[in-house]
């Protein structure tokens, strides 16, 4: 089990290249990457997705890259028919106005096309480095969400078992439940008659209408076959959150059903000691892939 939250950072200093890549994840109901790279880096965006695809399901990720040259990747050259021009426009200007005029190194230097920079774009010779520190950050970020996966499924279990034993709980006050209706129906007809004759097969089928509206025991069948899916999903090692979030709602259902069923105040109890339980599950779950 991994959390959808994690963290992993990783630094190369090269010779020629310093590069840093962070990767910051955090919930999200599906896959949503966002990138912080530099231009010469963009590339590669398919790539890195592709990467962090491979350890994270869900959440959305922050990828943040920071690369410096330790070696100047600019390169100069010098229009040689830009001083050409500019010579001849400097003797002009002497000849009107009747002036010597000898132009110094630093006129060339500040007359626009003259000097022109080029920065070099191959972004192929970043792609070692790059992805040699994609991929220690990448173990970390993968640790760190393997760790917080852990502890939230150790929470889930525990949580799972507050919902087991207060079903436990229900089932064995299930058969009480279902007397308690049959006395409770049996008296009121014995009030409402009194000592008159009454017909034995009426109460009986009363009893029987009372019993499919108040018994609870379909619904303890059927949370427990809930429960059980709910401890295998806790053990596979795969995203499982949006399974989870389905099963909770199914099981809020039957305990939902139970509490509206119930006529004693033990089975209340125990109602709203597994709602309670499962309120905590689906917040925990909103944090695992």
């Amino acid at each position: 089990m991994k959390s959808m939250t994690g963290y992993g950072f990783s630094e190369s200093i090269g010779e020629q290249f310093q590069l840093a890549v962070e990767l910051k994840s955090y919930n999200n109901r599906y896959l949503d990457i966002n990138h912080t790279i530099p231009y010469m880096l963009a590339p590669f965006e398919m790539e890195i997705d592709k990467q962090i695809a491979s350890v994270a399901s869900r959440g959305h990720i922050e990828v943040n890259i920071r690369l410096r040259n330790q070696v100047a990747d600019v390169q100069l050259s010098v229009d040689p028919v830009a001083v050409e021009k500019y010579t001849e426009a400097f003797a002009r200007i002497a000849a009107l106005a009747n002036k010597a005029l000898k132009p110094q190194l630093s006129d060339y230097l500040a007359s626009e096309g003259v000097l022109n920079q080029e920065k070099t774009s191959d972004s192929e010779r970043y792609r070692s480095i790059l992805f040699a520190t994609l991929d220690q950050a990448m173990v970390q970020f993968r640790q760190s969400k393997e760790r917080e996966g852990e502890s939230t499924k150790a929470d889930l279990i525990r949580l799972g078992n507050v919902v087991k034993e207060g079903l436990a709980v229900v089932h064995s006050h299930a058969d009480d439940l279902e007397r308690m209706v049959k006395d409770t129906l049996r008296s009121r007809f014995e009030e409402m008659l009194g000592d008159k004759n009454y017909d034995e097969n009426r109460i009986l089928q009363e009893v029987a209408v009372m019993l499919v509206k108040y018994s609870v025991h379909e619904e303890i069948k059927r949370l427990g076959v809930h429960l059980k899916e709910y401890f295998t999903l806790l053990e596979k090692n795969e995203p499982v959150g949006k399974r989870l979030d389905f099963l909770c709602q199914e099981m809020n259902r039957e305990i939902n059903t139970i509490g509206s069923k119930s006529q004693m105040v033990e089975l209340n109890l125990q109602v709203v000691k597994m709602k309670d339980g499962l309120e905590n599950i689906r917040e925990q779950i909103r944090n695992i892939e």
